[in-house]
């Protein structure tokens, strides 16, 4: 379980860094521009592992490949976009605490109908708490 854990605080690291790095690049050249850069090199190493390990498509025909794989990649982009276009005018911090709470909330939605086990109460709870440490963060000192 600490492997686990490990691997998705890393992944959290590295979404910190690719949305200042990507911040940083839309600044002198624009979100579309940055968005286009990272989705590129990011398809250029994905194709390398791929190739080098294989797995890059999956069985059969195009048309019978489940709909879902061809729902992250658009999403992707407007989630890479809009971040780095954000990271410049809300900095980083902010941008991060609602793009997580977008994701808690997302996620709480997708539990409840799911029917995923734990409390939907405490779930609903901690993405209030979250939003609130949003407005705490955003009042302007007097």
């Amino acid at each position: 379980m600490l492997t686990f854990i490990a691997f998705a605080f890393g992944g959290g690291i590295l979404v910190g860094l690719s949305r200042q790095i990507n911040g940083r690049l839309s600044l002198s050249t624009g979100p579309l521009v940055s968005s286009f850069w990272n989705h590129f090199v990011g398809f250029v190493a994905l194709t390398a592992v791929a190739l080098a390990f294989g797995g890059l498509f999956p069985k059969g025909e195009p048309i019978d490949w489940p709909w879902l794989a061809f729902v992250g990649g658009p999403l992707g982009v407007i989630f890479v976009a809009s971040s780095s276009w954000l990271i410049s005018r809300l900095g980083a911090a902010q941008t991060a605490v609602l793009v997580i709470a977008g994701q808690m909330l997302s996620s709480v939605i997708m539990d409840i109908i799911t029917g995923a086990p734990g409390s939907p109460y405490a779930r609903i709870a901690g993405v209030a708490l979250i939003l609130g440490g949003i407005l705490v963060g955003r009042k302007r000192k007097a």
